[in-house]
């Protein structure tokens, strides 16, 4: 390896251009390693930054090109702030409970307390050969006691505070995983991680009441500094709706003798009063001509008649079969009647109540009415069943008599009709006034309902942290005392699951039987164990304070590093991950434990990464295998690559044909610092062409540009080097500094062959000076196969490999590009014709 040295250097004739990356990148691991460079003084620095990735599910297939084209864009920007003069945290670990694994394990016949351990080691392995700026004094792994001990610790704050409860549920089960599914995890009523097709089962499990939080979590979305997409899947899955709560009488024979239907409710319970529906639409309530439960509704059983229970078995044993998302989405309407009438409190006038599996229990209140003159879903299901179809909304070019023909939903300009008093309001008027006047009559209030339902954590599996209650005959449920955490799970060898139920850890009773903690009785275990997304719900709070074995999160500790300054991850984790976070960190902010109640400042979500076009898979051949790559070229190069396909929050096309590029790129820049005068001055427009490439790179890091970033330095390597010049130091050491985040084994060297003692991390941002800005640019016309694509903006004078390179930097063009080019042609200030 070379040694420091001031003085430039005079290669031989026939000394390559190139370095060798494993040689580098080997030595600089082991000097980061021997220096503790990474480490940062977690108590005593004065400006603390927590950069945060997203900890990986450590699979037995080992890292994936995704997992480290997320990881390596957290990089950039954490070794950028360390360079702008943070003292910067960037820990990760392993989110190594869950289903994955317990299936795997299952798979190949091993143990996942033997398995995972495994994993975690090749992980690592893959990690540190990545080069990223990763803290492994602070490392975390959620199936480790030491951890699991203050996730168990995390659900007894919620029970102590009433949040966490237990109740008999309808839940989405798999056959084949023999477990609980929560709604996302299933797909067109299959399981999306064996196609099964799931079943509808009630179970007692533990609930968090997250609904209790459904308007603050929806508040605050507009104070985040977040990507726009991820706010708007939080939105979405809250789903804030305002409405009414409007309670219809159910006809009870013994008041309503004589009525016209009380013969055919001569069974309905007199207990029954009323059922309560949610609407957005209260507008409408003089069209509702029936009312629908759901089949899981706790009323069905009081109001259905004698003659009708056969028929409303049977409908509910068959809709126990659907999952909850198919029964969202299927058009075809089903349904039994009840035999029971309920009284419309706004027309008096006496309607049927309906059992149909298109109404869910955990929407509004598990009841509707329904107004099919009006709604899509109930026109369908009043024309099947011949129910009464009423207009009360007319359009502009409509009258209170126009023929329903279908549902008719659009209230642009739209008035009521056939509703009394209220005929001739606006739509929105009417929603508001109507509302008023049902709460008057004492039928009804204005409400908001929520979408979010509460978070379900029970788990009937192996493989994850036990919940910590036990089940007394006495005192009920008792909170395990926190003295007596963790409950560790046993290393047990029949941890496959069945179709009963119930965990595998109900199948070992000298393990579940102990004493109740408040009576000494005998008592029980709870033998589920909790979702894996409690894990990670926390698990940025214990990061910092990791060796703090007698508390979860240090208060000094966590009061000078959270909240997160920035978060980077994955879209699909947009919901249920980012919001159960938020969730958590809202109760232990009301709980005292913590300062803040937003957990993440800022958060961005990355692209995904394709092959050839296609998304990746095992079954088409196409994955990529990073240690292959790093092999061949490099970290270094394989992370500029990755971050070069296009932008990082957008994602890109990996093609094997362009690392070559990126790999000739750092050889450029390699013997470009290698021959570099230490005598010559610099050349004028060269340094203007630098000063511009700093204010650009400085500009485009802080919000994830990268590609173009490398763009840009790459088009400064071309004037640099343009006719095969001697570079000169000054217009060389800036760029070793702005390269670094990228590829940082090769800047530690390259800043070391300049002469440096310290780390090119600690060596501060280049500046640039404004006055050298100044400089003509121009726009260029980019045609693929004669095609005109885009225009890239380039300095005047570009040569045709920066012209290239700006519009490969380009993703609007560069999706264009499939292949390397056979023929370029270049017209200078003009045009760049690309043949392939």
């Amino acid at each position: 390896m070379t040694s420091p040295t001031q003085h430039p250097h005079t290669p031989a004739p026939d000394e390559p251009i190139g370095y060798d990356p494993a040689l580098v990148e080997r030595t600089w691991r082991e000097k980061w390693a021997q220096r503790a460079s990474n480490r940062p003084d977690i108590a005593g620095c004065a400006r603390p930054y927590y950069a945060l990735m997203m900890f990986p599910y450590p699979s037995a297939e080992g890292l994936h090109v995704g997992n480290l084209f997320a990881f390596t864009g957290n990089d950039i920007f954490a070794r950028f702030q360390r360079l702008i003069g943070h003292t910067v945290f960037e820990p990760i670990g392993f989110d190594a409970f869950g289903i994955h694994s317990e299936n795997y394990a299952l798979k190949v016949g091993a143990h996942p307390m033997e398995l995972i351990p495994k994993n975690i080691a090749n992980f690592t392995r893959q990690l540190t050969r990545a080069g990223l700026m990763v803290d492994w004094s602070r490392t975390v792994d959620t199936t480790h006691p030491s951890y699991y001990k203050w996730t168990q610790w995390v659900f007894l704050q919620l029970f102590k505070r009433g949040l966490a409860y237990r109740k008999k549920a309808a839940v989405n089960w798999c056959p084949s995983c023999k477990t609980v599914l929560s709604n996302e995890q299933v797909e067109g009523g299959h399981c999306e991680r064996c196609t099964t097709l799931v079943e509808q089962r009630a179970m007692e499990q533990w609930f968090f009441r997250i609904t209790d939080y459904a308007p603050r979590l929806l508040a605050n979305l507009d104070t985040l500094d977040w990507s726009a997409s991820t706010k708007a899947a939080q939105r979405n899955w809250i789903g804030r709706s305002d409405g009414a709560e409007i309670r219809f009488r159910i006809l009870n024979p013994l008041e309503d003798a004589g009525s016209a239907a009380a013969h055919a409710t001569s069974e309905v319970a007199s207990g029954i009063s009323e059922v309560t529906v949610f609407t957005t639409r209260p507008d409408t309530i003089f069209g509702a001509t029936y009312l629908v439960l759901a089949p899981e509704h706790p009323l069905l059983d009081l109001i259905t008649s004698a003659d009708q229970q056969a028929a409303v078995d049977a409908y509910r044993t068959r809709s126990a079969h659907q999952d909850i998302v198919t029964r969202k989405t299927n058009k075809e309407k089903t349904g039994a009647f009840t035999g029971a009438y309920a009284t419309n409190p706004a027309t008096g006038g006496l309607i049927p109540v309906w059992t149909a599996d298109y109404v869910l229990m955990e929407y509004g209140t598990g009841a509707i009415m329904a107004v099919p003159g009006h709604d899509e879903r109930d026109f369908a299901f009043a024309a099947k069943f011949e129910l009464p179809i009423e207009r009360v909304v007319a359009g502009p070019d409509q009258t209170a008599r126009t023929p329903l023909t279908e549902a008719f939903t659009d209230d642009a300009g739209a008035v009521l009709c056939n509703s009394e008093r209220f005929d001739g309001f606006p739509v929105d008027e009417a929603k508001a006034a109507i509302a008023a006047w049902l709460e008057e009559k004492h039928a009804g209030k204005a409400v908001a309902n929520y979408r979010l339902h509460d978070w379900c954590i029970s788990r009937q599996r192996y493989w994850g942290p036990p919940i910590p209650i036990i089940y007394c005959d006495e005192c009920g449920p008792v909170a395990v005392p926190e003295k007596d955490l963790p409950v560790v799970l046993p290393n047990i060898a029949d941890f496959t699951p069945d179709d009963s139920g119930v965990s595998p850890l109900a199948r070992h009773e000298e393990w579940y039987r102990v004493p109740c903690p408040s009576c000494g009785k005998k008592a029980r275990r709870e033998t589920d164990v909790s979702d894996t997304f409690l894990d990670s719900g926390w698990y940025f709070l214990r990061y910092p304070s990791v060796g703090h074995d007698d508390v979860p999160f240090d208060a000094t500790i966590t009061k000078k590093w959270l909240p997160v300054n920035s978060y980077i991850g994955g879209n699909e984790h947009a919901v249920l991950h980012l919001l159960y976070s938020r969730f958590l960190t809202m109760v232990m902010y009301d709980a005292g434990h913590v300062h803040f109640e937003e957990p993440f400042t800022t958060f961005r979500a990355h692209g995904l990464i394709i092959r050839d076009g296609a998304k990746m898979s095992k079954s088409k051949g196409n994955v990529v295998n990073p240690d292959e790559y790093i092999e061949e070229w490099g970290a270094d190069t394989f992370r500029t690559y990755l971050m070069f396909l296009g932008p990082f929050e957008e994602g890109g096309d990996f093609r094997d044909a362009g690392i070559s590029g990126v790999k000739r790129f750092l050889d450029r820049v390699w013997a470009s610092v290698r021959d570099a005068s230490t005598t010559d001055e610099p050349d004028q427009a060269v340094m203007r062409k630098l000063h511009q490439t700093i204010k650009k790179v400085g500009d485009d890091v802080p919000v994830l540009a990268y590609n173009t970033a490398i763009a840009a330095m790459m088009e400064y390597v071309n004037v640099l080097r343009s006719g095969e010049r001697k570079p000169r130091r000054a217009e060389v050491e800036p760029l070793v500094q702005l390269m670094a985040p990228f590829a940082p084994h090769i800047a530690e060297e390259l800043w070391q062959m300049l002469g440096h003692d310290i780390s090119v991390f600690d060596s501060g941002w280049p500046a640039f000076d404004a006055a050298r800005l100044a400089g003509g640019t121009v726009k260029i016309a980019v045609q693929v196969n004669g095609k005109t694509r885009g225009m890239v903006v380039v300095a005047e004078g570009a040569d045709e490999s920066t012209v290239y390179a700006a519009a490969l930097a380009d993703a609007s063009i560069a999706k264009f590009v499939t292949g390397e080019p056979t023929k370029r042609v270049f017209v200078a200030g003009r045009l760049l014709s690309l043949v392939l």
